[in-house]
């Protein structure tokens, strides 16, 4: 991985106002706060709110995935409903239901808990491809159809989902187009020993969550979402995104490489990235930071590799060089 860079275009004011960034480092810093040493996860985070997308947390029980959710929602002032995913679970269960009343002498929709600005999808893996699917809609358009007729879903509207990839009985693995719908996949794994030892010490994690206040407004995060859209990506930043594109649907260990749609997954966090850290451009480290979280769970390694997806990404950033 190489640090050189890429200089923009043409000279770029910061992308925020000072109180706006100034608010943006502190919901920052009172989420790190919650979720102790793992900062880069924090910001990978904010990334793919602040981009538009969904997050996908891959890793085993007890190391932080629904407190960082809980945190999420209480920093950025979201509603959140939590849905424990299991194998009887419906789609009518998340999405809702239309119930007839007879005093109207009609059906009405009574919305699931799909209807949250944040859904956390505890253990994702473990519903039925049928439940797994009604999440496509609404994660792709912001919206739901049940009998014919569509239901617009809370802006902003993002999905947190959970799994474990290590106990994987009574699992139905994420397909391919559902997990193409996650902007990021990330990990937490243990914290380093200072980060346990602050976390032994300090208050149940729950009751500082029911502290937390909220650091951003819906205004403001339209207004750095539309700062994240307007990041200048410049014609030789795009050169090296499509580069890494082209090298993952020829490397020999990949049988099926990454999309247009994975490209496009790929700026926008990168542009969120830039955003995150006060500039209106984006850099290749902007990229190389986002790059195994959204290209990793996107690429299908051939019958006869014998590296991880995570490895095969690390291979692409490795192989294609910034210029």
């Amino acid at each position: 991985m190489t640090n050189i860079r890429l200089a923009p275009v043409v000279p770029s004011p910061p992308p925020l106002d000072a109180n706006l960034a100034g608010a943006l480092t502190r919901a920052q810093q009172q989420v790190n706060n919650v979720v102790l040493g793992k900062s880069p996860q924090v910001r990978l985070a904010f990334a793919c709110f602040l981009a538009g997308g969904h997050l996908l947390i891959e890793d085993m029980p007890g190391v932080g995935k629904t407190t960082l959710a809980h945190a999420l929602a209480a920093t950025l002032d979201l509603s959140f409903q939590r849905v424990q995913f299991t194998s009887d679970l419906l789609p009518s269960d998340i999405i809702g239901v239309s119930i007839y009343e007879r005093e109207r002498n009609q059906f009405k929709f009574h919305p699931g808990p799909l209807f949250a600005q944040l859904v956390l999808a505890d253990e994702i893996n473990r519903a039925t491809p049928k439940t797994q699917s009604a999440l496509l809609e609404a994660m792709a358009e912001q919206q739901v159809t049940v009998d014919s007729v569509t239901h617009a879903l809370p802006a902003p509207f993002f999905v947190v989902a959970t799994q474990n990839p290590l106990d994987l009985a009574g699992t139905y693995p994420l397909p391919d187009s559902q997990l193409d719908r996650f902007m990021l996949r990330i990990g937490l794994d243990y914290p380093d020993r200072d980060a346990e030892r602050a976390l032994l010490a300090a208050p149940d994690r729950r009751q500082l969550i029911s502290h937390l206040q909220p650091c951003l407004d819906l205004a403001q995060i339209e207004r750095i979402r539309a700062a994240v859209a307007g990041v200048l990506a410049s014609s030789a930043l795009i050169d090296y995104v499509q580069a890494l594109l082209a090298a993952s649907r020829s490397h020999a260990g990949i049988r099926v490489g990454l999309s247009p749609r994975a490209g496009l997954a790929l700026l926008s966090a990168a542009r969120a990235c830039a955003v995150l850290a006060g500039r209106s451009y984006c850099l290749p480290e902007d990229v190389q930071t986002v790059f195994i979280g959204t290209a990793a769970h996107r690429l299908i390694p051939a019958g006869t590799s014998s590296l991880t997806r995570d490895q095969l990404a690390e291979a692409l950033l490795a192989q294609v060089p910034v210029r």
